[in-house]
């Protein structure tokens, strides 16, 4: 039922990119989403804890300096998913696994590929399901996180 040109793009993955973790940053991202944890912005309290520093908030992986959009993944599959007529696209959710604190200065390279492509009849048609799934390292080469995620073409 899935497409063959959408099928191509399992495993495939777009070119790891860097996110620099600053500690303004997690303090405005901490503001956005209203969380008001001394570990994320006083630094004195954070220095005091087990963490040494200031760390993120769950879901802040900080900003990437410079991201090369890619055809091979993840934009690759959403242009060809629009081609074969799936232009309606719902974001079916995202899941996180953590193994350690993302801390501010950390540099992480994150790894976006795509994990898989099924489909499922549904009562107004079949939909497309892409399972996207990206790692983070840090600057030592330790697994910080992996976040999954699903889009859903119509």
């Amino acid at each position: 039922m899935v497409p063959n040109e959408l099928k191509a793009y399992i495993g495939k993955i777009d070119p790891p990119h860097v996110r620099e973790v600053e500690r303004g940053a997690i303090r405005r991202y901490a503001d956005a989403v209203g969380n008001d944890n001394p570990l994320y912005y006083d630094i004195e309290y954070a220095s005091e804890s087990k963490y040494g520093t200031i760390i993120a908030p769950p879901g802040f992986f900080g900003w990437s300096s410079a991201t090369v959009p890619s055809s091979e993944g993840i934009i690759g599959l959403m242009t060809a998913l629009i081609n074969a007529g799936y232009y309606r696209i719902l974001d079916g959710g995202m899941t996180y696994e953590f193994f350690l604190p993302v801390r501010a200065g950390d540099t992480l390279i994150a790894s976006p590929k795509v994990k898989d492509v099924s489909a499922k009849e549904g009562k107004s048609g079949i939909m497309i399901i892409c399972e996207f799934e990206t790692t983070y390292l840090n600057q030592n080469g330790d697994l910080v996180a992996r976040a999954s995620q699903t889009l859903i073409g119509r």
